[in-house]
């Protein structure tokens, strides 16, 4: 009888690595915890170097994939996801004029600041230059993947598509190969460093209600994203939910969209959603879909704004939420990009860049950072679902198209 090793699973190495990394950065010496930062920082600049060409493998193969549909695949998938933005952005606000001004007090934010300037260097860094940036990736992505489509369509583009096709195996391959066994310890030297200096745990202790707030908000509205995509494809949104825990718990543990897509994309077929789309929208929706970092920005914002005794209107609020829908495509799949595109707009509501104001809502956002991304590419399984009976239902007519059963228990 041949015998069968049982491997263990992403998740279960993801909390080991959290429980591992917040124990070293309490009881390990300076030195141990400088290691495991300084692979976090270079397996971070390969994060960085990768993500564009993620970006442009995935997209384009997807975009070609879809033959004549592509390019208002393209326009539904990406107003789908600003309208979710917008929402959710609109959503925090509500909850957070209401709710926050009960327990802001001036204590919490001088322990906020007392935590800044403690951070360990790693022993050294090697900068990685990705080839371009990820909105030039988008950018490029879109164009060879619709005119690739376009000439499929008159006969011709093969050699470009099955470039770009072995392009995205090799993308695959390294996804598989390199990035996501490493991901577990790229979340300990995350993790004892946040531990270390103890940064996580002193804004905890102080926002941890803003904080709950704002973690229930995302799970609200991911579930409300979730029943509706569901009851749109007559598909069980609880079910479905289940099958995103795996990729929500990479999100959180990660704290980069773009490290998430593979496990994501395994997400979107235990859902159901067809092999093209989910290659097309997945990876889209890493760059363009940014509820969660919505929900988290627009709170922290107002509770700045709120401590500061500064104006602090939905009708302002709005008009940084919809200008950040946009600027925030730009932001880098890493921790803290969100916050970093959204910090050259904040003088929009009286936040100037270089602040004390703007170092809080700094700390304030990474400390949730992660589960705001988790939000994020659970949205982006959701937006995947609904899009593929759109498309589906345009190609072959209602009758003809079932959606693919859920299983609930698939791993």
């Amino acid at each position: 009888m041949a015998s069968s090793k049982k491997k263990i699973g992403l998740v279960p190495k993801m909390l080991v690595a959290i429980l591992l990394g917040v124990l070293a950065g309490r009881y390990m010496p300076e030195w141990f915890i400088r290691i495991a930062i300084t692979f976090s920082s270079i397996f971070g600049s390969f994060l960085s170097f990768i993500i564009p060409l993620m970006i442009l493998a995935f997209v384009t193969k997807g975009i070609s994939d879809l033959g004549d549909g592509a390019g208002k695949l393209l326009g539904v998938t990406v107003l789908i996801s600003y309208l979710s933005t917008l929402i959710a952005g609109s959503l925090s606000y509500i909850m957070s004029s209401n709710i926050f001004p009960k327990f802001i007090t001036q204590e919490q934010i001088n322990s906020i600041i007392a935590t800044e300037g403690s951070d360990l260097e790693p022993f050294f860094k090697v900068p990685i230059t990705p080839f371009f940036d990820v909105t030039s990736a988008l950018i490029f992505a879109f164009m060879m993947g619709i005119c690739i489509s376009w000439l499929r369509k008159n006969g011709s583009g093969e050699v470009l598509y099955k470039g770009f096709s072995e392009f995205n195996a090799i993308i695959t391959q390294v996804l598989a190969r390199a990035i996501v066994p490493l991901l577990p310890f790229f979340i300990f030297g995350n993790f004892s460093e946040m531990s270390y200096n103890g940064s996580v745990f002193a804004v905890l202790n102080i926002f941890w209600r803003i904080f709950i707030c704002i973690i229930i908000l995302h799970l609200l509205y991911v579930t409300l994203m979730f029943v509706l995509s569901g009851s749109y494809t007559g598909k069980n949104p609880f079910a479905m939910i289940k099958n995103e825990v795996k990729g929500y718990m990479t999100a959180v543990g990660t704290q980069s969209s773009a490290a998430t897509i593979p496990v994501n994309l395994e997400c979107a077929a235990n859902n159901g959603v067809s092999r093209e789309i989910a290659d097309f929208v997945v990876p889209l929706g890493a760059t363009v879909h940014m509820p969660g970092s919505m929900i988290t920005i627009t709170g922290c914002t107002f509770t700045i704004l709120y401590m500061y005794n500064m104006p602090h209107s939905f009708g302002m609020m709005l008009s940084l939420i919809a200008t950040l829908g946009v600027a925030m495509v730009a932001a880098p799949g890493a921790p803290g990009g969100a916050v970093m595109s959204a910090l050259p707009f904040m003088p929009m509501v009286g936040i100037a860049p270089e602040s004390a104001m703007a170092s809080l809502l700094i700390s304030l956002y990474l400390t949730q950072d992660s589960f705001g991304t988790a939000a994020n590419i659970s949205g982006d399984v959701a937006i995947a679902n609904a899009v593929d009976k759109i498309y589906n239902r345009k190609i072959k007519g209602d009758k003809n198209w079932k959606p693919i059963p859920v299983n609930p228990d698939a791993e």
